[in-house]
């Protein structure tokens, strides 16, 4: 029996040395009952060579679990990074797509507000002339581009304001 198993199994030594005990006695008429073994006692050199293998046991199992511990928050911690940048993913596209959406509902209302109104050349050309100054202070214009309606429009406007000074 090796020594580790003999140290942790007492009861078993206990009922083996009891058998053999009453196997030998038997022969005289006396019965064994009982066989209580007190203490086993290795060596000095053998204690402190099992002490240190146990304590290397329990620090082996303390790097490993300590190991396991360390992988599985790297893990849970990937997976929450994962999951944040695809929510915040999400939410910009949302936010982009709503953007859109009221982007394209502006452009529909002021395109059927312009309709409905019916405007003509003239209210154009005054338009044009308003954003004129707006389009000249851009720091990449370079060229302008005039319509040709504009000259005409112009033309008519500086017909209809000769008399009284309004436009009418």
């Amino acid at each position: 029996m090796a020594l580790e198993k003999t140290l942790t199994s007492r009861d078993d030594i206990n009922n083996q040395l009891r058998g053999v005990l009453d196997e030998a006695t038997g022969k005289w008429g006396i019965r064994v009952n009982r066989v209580e073994l007190k203490a086993i006692d290795p060596p000095m050199s053998i204690q402190e060579t099992m002490e240190k293998q146990m304590r290397a046991d329990r620090e082996k199992r303390a790097a490993i679990l300590t190991a396991e511990g360390v992988k599985q928050s790297q893990i849970l911690t990937a997976e929450g990074q994962k999951q944040a940048a695809i929510l915040k993913a999400e939410g910009e596209r949302q936010a982009t797509i709503l953007e859109a959406e009221g982007q394209a509902q502006a452009i529909d209302t002021v395109f059927t507000a312009i309709h409905a109104g019916k405007p003509d050349t003239l209210l154009l050309a005054y338009q044009y002339l308003q954003m004129l100054p707006q389009i000249a202070d851009g720091q990449a214009n370079k060229v302008w581009i005039i319509p040709s309606e504009l000259t005409q429009a112009l033309g008519r406007l500086g017909e209809l304001t000769k008399g009284d000074g309004t436009a009418t």
